[in-house]
């Protein structure tokens, strides 16, 4: 498969087509889905982008809808030839948060807060394995390998020169002040964070405890963002059983504004990257006392 083909993202812009040309022709979804002779929750989990849907089916309902264009009728089976294939995240098998990381590995940017540890995409090798080992103490050595490999894969967006995933991080004090491994893991952590911090299309901003109570206490999210504007941008909340993807309009603005709050409570960039070198002090003096 082509590097830059995300399967999850083309089924989501080509859902939001096929709603748009549906709600042109007037049709409502019950009526579309009984003329395609489907169940209308099949007609509603296409437009939202949560299956793949065959050029046949496309075709189909482009002749319901009236569309008659061959340019539009061709791009739109496109879109639907590749939302059935694969990413390169299905080669490591049943991975948990697969949609999740379908989206990051499209998304242009990438708004979030995180309370508890270093977010994944800015996780040294040995953070990472302390976090996978200790959070998830079921994982078997292969399971806790894989995961391991499948995080350090997703960094590529940071690092890839063509299109570097623009990241602004709002992160917790206590996210720099748990210690994750050891010591010596948390000082290598933190001079990772520091220098990514410096990098243009990376914004890290540290929200101290003297901020106190602030929107961010409810939970960790994330905003991602498509160059195709065709395609909605999406709230991410990370749970414990099931994970939550939030697209309305509304809900994004919702978040969006949490988000510039906490930028607001926040250190700015230059102050917050003293706070991660003190921090970093710490580690390095409790690292020598070992």
């Amino acid at each position: 498969m082509a590097a830059n083909i995300n399967p999850t993202v083309r089924r989501r812009r080509l859902g939001a087509e096929l709603r748009r040309l549906r709600l042109a022709s007037g049709l409502k979804s019950t009526e579309a889905a009984e003329r395609l002779m489907v169940s209308q929750p099949k007609i509603s989990h296409l437009e939202n982008g949560r299956r793949a849907i065959s050029p046949r089916d496309v075709r189909d309902l482009c002749a319901i809808y009236g569309v008659t264009d061959p340019q539009v009728i061709d791009f739109l089976m496109l879109l639907a030839g590749e939302s059935g294939q694969q990413g390169w995240w299905h080669a490591y098998g049943d991975i948990p948060q697969s949609t999740y990381i379908a989206l990051e590995t499209d998304a242009a940017s990438l708004h979030a807060y995180e309370s508890m540890a270093i977010p994944g995409l800015l996780q040294t090798p040995a953070y990472a394995h302390a976090v996978i080992e200790e959070t998830i103490p079921q994982l078997t050595a292969e399971e806790a390998g894989t995961r391991l490999k499948v995080r350090l894969r997703r960094q590529h967006r940071i690092y890839d020169p063509a299109r570097p995933l623009r990241l602004w991080l709002v992160l917790e004090e206590s996210a720099l002040r748990r210690v994750v491994g050891s010591p010596d893991v948390m000082r290598e952590q933190l001079e990772h964070l520091k220098a990514f911090s410096a990098e243009p299309h990376v914004t890290v901003q540290v929200l101290p405890y003297t901020a106190g109570a602030h929107p961010g206490l409810s939970g960790q999210f994330s905003i991602l963002h498509f160059a195709d504007n065709s395609v909605p941008a999406v709230v991410y909340l990370e749970r414990f059983t099931s994970d939550l993807y939030l697209d309305k309009p509304s809900d994004v603005q919702h978040f969006s504004a949490l988000h510039g709050h906490l930028q607001a409570q926040a250190l700015d960039p230059d102050s917050s990257r003293d706070f991660i070198t003190d921090v970093r002090k710490m580690y390095t003096d409790a690292a020598s006392r070992c």
